[in-house]
């Protein structure tokens, strides 16, 4: 029996008041701060962490969450092919921006593992807007102070990197490694899909991963399997344990998705893009995010258009585990 969806948490409706009125939140959620009366009752929250300040070349992923937002006003309430309705089927609500520190790393991963570890404690699933990759390790720091998790990692990087520069091991191309170290994620249970591009070294990263038990299955493979083939193989791995789903907007190829820091050629289409996430459904995922959307790149919006699309397909399936 399916409950009646809770009018508090509903979006506004584009057949009530056009897309291009009112102050932008996610998907015209309601917003309420985490931590006041009007939360009450939040069970997935979608959250901003605009910050990229572990951005090694090209920065810009920091007003990712706002254009995300923004671009979010066309998102409609019924999946088209699930006919998933995760709005009824979920109380969510936009919970705002973590408040980052842009000038200071160490703050802001304190600050976003306690903005997290608060709402974990509230029971509320979190699906995060970045910000750069590096925002992943304080969340699953917060949702992974139980024990370990297993992940799906979309992307064309496997950030499994040590170090860059004089011996920095905090970037956007280190959050899964020390993630690893951390025992934040248990390396049996992570599957990184769709890696490709040239790479420092000797692909160390990819070593390093493959040695620690990581599966990583590289863009090739992932070509000639087909993507239903990968994505059983990795709800296979994980299986019916706690997963975190981390997805860097540039697994979709630049041609698609051209707006983003490292751009890399030869990845899937936008529609191979839902396909994969459209796979998880019935896993047992307990928070997921979407990164690396930098709008300077692509002053279009399409990049973020693509991106919050990808967060409504994330959302259908996190949803879906609410239903009563």
């Amino acid at each position: 029996m399916t409950r009646a969806p809770n009018p508090k948490f509903q979006p506004v409706s584009a057949l009530e008041s056009p897309r291009f009125t009112g102050i932008p939140t996610f998907m015209r959620l309601p917003h309420f701060a985490h931590d006041t009366a009007g939360a009450e009752g939040v069970e997935i929250g979608l959250i901003g962490v605009p910050w990229d300040s572990g951005t090694t070349n090209r920065p810009g992923a920091r007003h990712g969450p706002r254009q995300l937002r923004d671009m979010s006003t066309m998102i409609r309430s019924t999946h088209p092919v699930s006919r998933a309705k995760p709005f009824e089927a979920a109380n969510c609500a936009d919970l705002g921006d973590v408040p980052v520190n842009p000038t200071d790393t160490n703050s802001t991963l304190g600050r976003v593992e306690r903005f997290f570890r608060a709402i974990h404690a509230q029971g509320i699933t979190p699906l995060t807007a970045g910000g750069d990759h590096l925002i992943s390790l304080p969340v699953l720091r917060a949702l992974a102070a139980e024990g370990a998790v297993g992940m799906i990692h979309f992307d064309s990087h496997t950030d499994l990197n040590d170090t860059y520069f004089d011996g920095d091991k905090l970037t956007h191309g280190t959050p899964f490694r020390r993630a690893i170290e951390e025992g934040l994620l248990d390396p049996a249970r992570v599957v990184q899909i769709g890696i490709r591009g040239s790479s420092y070294g000797d692909c160390d990263d990819v070593e390093w991963g493959r040695a620690q038990g990581v599966t990583i299955i590289q863009i090739e493979e992932y070509f000639d399997r087909g993507y239903r083939d990968v994505m059983a193989q990795a709800r296979a791995i994980v299986g019916d344990g706690p997963t975190y789903v981390s997805y860097d907007i540039d697994y979709v190829d630049p041609a698609f998705a051209p707006g983003t820091g490292t751009p890399e050629i030869g990845g899937p289409n936008t529609f191979e893009a839902q396909q994969v996430i459209r796979e998880l459904a019935g896993l047992n995922i307990i928070g997921a995010d979407l990164v690396e959307v930098s709008p300077p790149f692509d002053q279009t919006g399409g990049t973020a258009w693509v991106g919050v699309s990808l967060m409504f397909e994330l959302l259908c399936i996190l949803s879906a585990s609410c239903r009563g």
